[in-house]
């Protein structure tokens, strides 16, 4: 009888704990009531992107922006060049980001050299 009162109160435990969830994360980028969480994002990729010099390097843009939406990594004359994509702005309301709505962040070894389409395009 002892057993099963437990078990019983195991399972009532049990179960008051199965719809809770429990977030992490950095508020500012939650979502808002309006769904205006792009919104903020590219904001804040906009100003910071303005604010960039040659030289700076992956790793901080990587710390301040977090993952890019896109990134491509490939030789170029025998240099490693990696490139981040991270919005900056919208193009078009089919609820996913792509290439287009994009900054280009073009770094060689591990250091900022240009951005922007015109950088990225000549490559």
């Amino acid at each position: 009888m002892h057993a099963f009162l437990k078990l019983i109160t195991a399972v009532a435990v049990i179960s008051s704990l199965s719809g809770c969830v429990v977030a992490v994360g950095n508020d500012d980028f939650d979502d808002d009531d309006d769904g205006n969480n792009w919104r903020k994002t590219q904001q804040y990729n906009q100003n910071y992107v303005s604010g960039l010099k040659t030289g700076t390097e992956i790793g901080a843009v990587r710390q301040n922006l977090g993952t890019p939406a896109f990134s491509e990594s490939f030789n170029k004359q025998g240099e490693t060049v990696e490139v981040l994509f991270y919005r900056t702005h919208h193009s078009h309301s089919d609820g996913m980001t792509s290439k287009d709505e994009c900054t280009a962040l073009i770094f060689k070894r591990g250091l900022l050299v240009g951005w922007g389409d015109k950088a990225y395009q000549n490559l």
